[in-house]
């Protein structure tokens, strides 16, 4: 938990803080949007549909760039309820797990009602060592939260205005919680000032998951 004077825990979270922080973010990054480009290409199939703007807008695309949305929150939510049922993260970490996993399973419950009955099952995912060592733990949950930013801001020019308001309301959620992610590794909460999208395209040309 945060102590009351606003500091962190020392000793032992603050090792798994440094490690964590020297790992190689770009090598998590790149294969966490391969992951996403295979879910969404196993799902979705027609999601290339949704990879450049300019197309016709339409609730049947909308329920397309949600479905990807949901598989995404859906990761996610399995990735914090794994690390917290491992019961290796303590401190600010275990407490960010904790918060932040919720709210990944209430956004799985907002878009899988947004999608309708088409939303279908979660597919099974498989982390590794991912949710057992604080520091890759650490690691991948920034890798996560920037490439579902970066997969939601590629996909909002190809919603309806109604549906882009209503995935709004989770994308800014998801930038606190990136922020949140970076400040614990010790990196700079908001690096950039305009966040960079990337297409499904994109995610699928980095295909090299770390889980299925």
């Amino acid at each position: 938990m945060i102590e009351g004077n606003g500091t962190k825990p020392q000793g032992a979270e603050d090792d798994q803080r440094t490690g964590a922080a020297h790992l190689s973010r770009a090598g998590l990054l790149t294969r966490s949007f391969a992951v996403l480009g295979a879910l969404a290409g196993s799902a979705i199939g027609a999601a290339e549909l949704a990879a450049a703007p300019g197309s016709q807008l339409s609730p049947a695309r909308d329920r397309e760039i949600l479905t990807l949305g949901l598989l995404i929150e859906r990761l996610q939510a399995a990735f914090y309820a794994e690390a917290l049922k491992a019961g290796r993260l303590t401190g600010e970490m275990q407490q960010f797990a904790s918060e932040v996993g919720g709210q990944e399973q209430e956004h799985v419950a907002y878009l899988a009602a947004a999608v309708g009955p088409s939303a279908g099952k979660s597919p099974g995912f498989r982390f590794g060592d991912a949710t057992t060592d604080p520091s890759k733990f650490l690691a991948t949950a920034v890798s996560l939260e920037e490439t579902g930013l970066a997969v939601y801001n590629g996909q909002g020019v190809n919603l309806t205005p109604e549906a882009l308001a209503a995935a709004a309301r989770v994308v800014s959620v998801e930038a606190r919680h990136a922020a949140w992610a970076r400040a614990l590794a010790g990196d700079v909460p908001a690096p950039v000032a305009v966040d960079v999208p990337i297409t499904v395209s994109q995610a699928k040309s980095a295909f090299a998951p770390y889980l299925t």
